[in-house]
């Protein structure tokens, strides 16, 4: 018998085409409700899903054969993980695909705010060529801590290191990482000396506004931030606060709190005048670089996570 899966969002050609020639058949759920899904999801080994909606007891209640849920990308938060365990689904993600794109994104990010790229290119454009007020911040010269050593975080690492400057690294739930060019420490080490700050956190209770203003008040420098992790790790009127007493230098955001579930789209839509204060600071201010949830978004990480995904499946089952 076929083993089969049910595909409830999009994923490279790649997924499907090793899973095909490896004899499983991929369904597409594309266009599935929460309830047609649940009313169906017992007759497949797996489903994949990214973050359309919220696998929860009213998808998995009648859950039959169900051996795993296939997640295209790194995040779980909408996946209900206690109640998988339960009932005894696997839940299979693949950060490994996204690593680089993240990493590589992140250190976008902070070199273009060290160098005031984002607002050096509109003045060009409309004819200002000033230089003195836009000097720059060798990222070389600056102590990194890095919050969360997992994929994204070690990637990272090992991007920054051709820059020669100082690496430190903290996760509360591993050890024995350090290296030739990163450093194992406390997070109050991180506290005390460094002055660029970049999260690579899952979204849980635990870190749920992990960054907030106790957080903020606990380093000795002043700083800069880069969050890539999740938005709601973040508080954002903290932040803002932080920015406007000066603790916080600037800062570079993929993710905001504001956004929806699925990561399509967020507060507003483009409407500023309804949007949060905290929102419209972080819009106005040229000491923040945003983007809209992209940091692993790249033509490579997309076939990269699918393969990896279709890896893991033919290995396990």
């Amino acid at each position: 018998m076929s083993k089969k899966i049910l595909q409830l969002d999009p994923v490279h050609p790649a997924f499907k085409n090793v899973l095909e020639a490896a004899g499983w058949t991929i369904t597409d759920g594309l266009k599935l409700t929460p309830l047609q899904c649940s009313d169906v999801i017992s007759q497949f080994d797996g489903i994949l899903i990214k973050s359309r909606f919220k696998i929860d007891n009213e998808i998995l209640a009648e859950t039959g054969n169900l051996k795993f849920i296939a997640r295209n990308g790194v995040g779980v938060e909408h996946i209900d993980l206690d109640l998988c365990e339960k009932k005894g689904i696997e839940v299979i993600t693949a950060p490994e695909g996204s690593r680089d794109a993240v990493a590589e994104h992140a250190i976008g990010m902070i070199l273009m705010l060290l160098n005031n790229l984002h607002r050096v290119n509109e003045q060009v454009r409309i004819g200002k060529w000033i230089r003195e007020p836009n000097r720059g911040i060798e990222l070389s010269e600056r102590t990194i801590g890095i919050i969360g050593f997992g994929n994204m975080g070690s990637s990272f690492a090992k991007k920054l290191s051709g820059f020669g400057c100082r690496i430190l690294a903290y996760d509360k739930y591993k050890t024995g990482f350090g290296s030739d060019f990163v450093e194992e420490c406390s997070l109050e080490k991180i506290f005390s000396v460094c002055d660029v700050i970049s999260l690579h956190v899952p979204l849980t209770e635990e870190t749920h506004y992990m960054f907030d203003e106790a957080f903020i008040n606990k380093f000795k420098n002043e700083f800069y931030l880069i969050n890539t992790s999740r938005g709601k790790v973040v508080k954002t009127d903290d932040l803002v606060q932080g920015i406007i007493g000066g603790k916080i230098k600037g800062c570079c955001l993929d993710v905001l709190e504001y956004e929806t579930g699925s990561f399509e789209t967020f507060y507003g839509e483009g409407e500023h005048a309804e949007m949060p204060t905290p929102l419209q600071y972080l819009l106005r201010s040229d000491r923040v670089v945003l983007s809209p949830h992209i940091a692993g978004w790249t033509y490579e990480s997309d076939r990269k996570i699918a393969q990896t995904l279709a890896a893991k499946i033919n290995s396990k089952y």
